[in-house]
Protein backbone atom coordinates (compact mmCIF):
# COMPACT_ATOMS: atom_id res chain seq x y z
CA UNK A 1 0.00 0.00 0.00
CA UNK A 2 1.28 3.53 -0.75
CA UNK A 3 1.27 6.67 1.11
CA UNK A 4 -1.75 8.00 -0.74
CA UNK A 5 -4.13 5.88 1.08
CA UNK A 6 -3.97 7.48 4.68
CA UNK A 7 -4.28 10.65 2.77
CA UNK A 8 -7.38 9.77 1.17
CA UNK A 9 -8.99 8.55 4.40
CA UNK A 10 -7.97 11.37 6.32
CA UNK A 11 -9.70 13.98 3.61
CA UNK A 12 -12.98 11.54 3.85
CA UNK A 13 -13.22 11.90 7.52
CA UNK A 14 -13.29 15.49 7.60
CA UNK A 15 -16.11 17.20 8.90
CA UNK A 16 -17.78 20.32 6.88
CA UNK A 17 -17.84 23.79 8.48
CA UNK A 18 -21.20 24.64 10.05
CA UNK A 19 -22.35 27.86 9.74
CA UNK A 20 -21.44 30.29 12.21
CA UNK A 21 -25.91 30.46 13.21
CA UNK A 22 -27.31 26.97 12.86
CA UNK A 23 -30.42 27.97 15.21
CA UNK A 24 -33.09 28.37 12.36
CA UNK A 25 -32.17 24.67 11.35
CA UNK A 26 -33.30 23.89 15.20
CA UNK A 27 -36.72 25.14 14.85
CA UNK A 28 -39.42 26.06 12.21
CA UNK A 29 -40.35 29.18 10.90
CA UNK A 30 -43.75 30.56 11.93
CA UNK A 31 -46.22 31.57 9.13
CA UNK A 32 -45.22 35.02 10.50
CA UNK A 33 -41.97 34.25 9.45
CA UNK A 34 -42.14 32.92 6.24
CA UNK A 35 -44.57 36.16 4.96
CA UNK A 36 -41.99 38.25 6.71
CA UNK A 37 -39.17 36.71 4.12
CA UNK A 38 -41.55 37.09 1.20
CA UNK A 39 -42.28 40.66 1.89
CA UNK A 40 -38.32 40.85 2.50
CA UNK A 41 -38.03 39.05 -1.23
CA UNK A 42 -39.41 42.31 -2.95
CA UNK A 43 -38.01 45.53 -1.00
CA UNK A 44 -36.14 46.22 2.39
CA UNK A 45 -38.59 46.96 4.80
CA UNK A 46 -38.67 49.74 8.01
CA UNK A 47 -36.48 47.84 10.67
CA UNK A 48 -39.48 48.27 13.34
CA UNK A 49 -42.21 47.44 10.78
CA UNK A 50 -42.80 43.46 12.81
CA UNK A 51 -41.93 41.74 15.47
CA UNK A 52 -40.70 38.82 13.66
CA UNK A 53 -37.69 41.02 12.76
CA UNK A 54 -35.60 39.69 15.91
CA UNK A 55 -36.18 36.29 15.72
CA UNK A 56 -35.41 36.37 11.63
CA UNK A 57 -32.16 38.50 12.50
CA UNK A 58 -31.21 36.20 15.47
CA UNK A 59 -31.12 33.23 12.61
CA UNK A 60 -29.17 35.08 10.75
CA UNK A 61 -31.83 35.69 7.77
CA UNK A 62 -31.92 39.17 7.54
CA UNK A 63 -29.78 42.04 8.20
CA UNK A 64 -29.59 45.80 9.31
CA UNK A 65 -28.89 48.40 6.68
CA UNK A 66 -28.92 51.89 6.66
CA UNK A 67 -32.19 53.35 5.31
CA UNK A 68 -33.09 56.89 4.46
CA UNK A 69 -30.76 59.05 5.77
CA UNK A 70 -33.61 61.78 6.10
CA UNK A 71 -35.89 59.46 7.92
CA UNK A 72 -33.14 58.31 10.05
CA UNK A 73 -34.81 54.81 9.93
CA UNK A 74 -32.98 51.53 9.06
CA UNK A 75 -34.08 48.88 6.74
CA UNK A 76 -34.12 45.55 6.94
CA UNK A 77 -33.38 43.01 3.95
CA UNK A 78 -32.71 39.58 3.24
CA UNK A 79 -29.07 37.92 3.72
CA UNK A 80 -28.30 35.21 0.96
CA UNK A 81 -29.28 32.48 3.84
CA UNK A 82 -32.75 34.11 4.08
CA UNK A 83 -32.74 34.13 0.07
CA UNK A 84 -31.62 30.45 0.18
CA UNK A 85 -34.65 29.70 2.48
CA UNK A 86 -36.89 31.33 -0.10
CA UNK A 87 -35.16 29.44 -3.07
CA UNK A 88 -35.90 25.86 -1.53
CA UNK A 89 -39.73 26.57 -0.90
CA UNK A 90 -39.51 27.43 -4.92
CA UNK A 91 -40.24 31.16 -4.36
CA UNK A 92 -37.27 32.78 -5.37
CA UNK A 93 -34.82 32.43 -8.04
Amino acid sequence: MNGTGSKDQATCNEQPARPANSTILLRRLSHHELATLLLLLHAPIDAQAKPELFALKDAGLVEQVPGNAAAGAAQIRLTPEGKAVLQGLGVAR
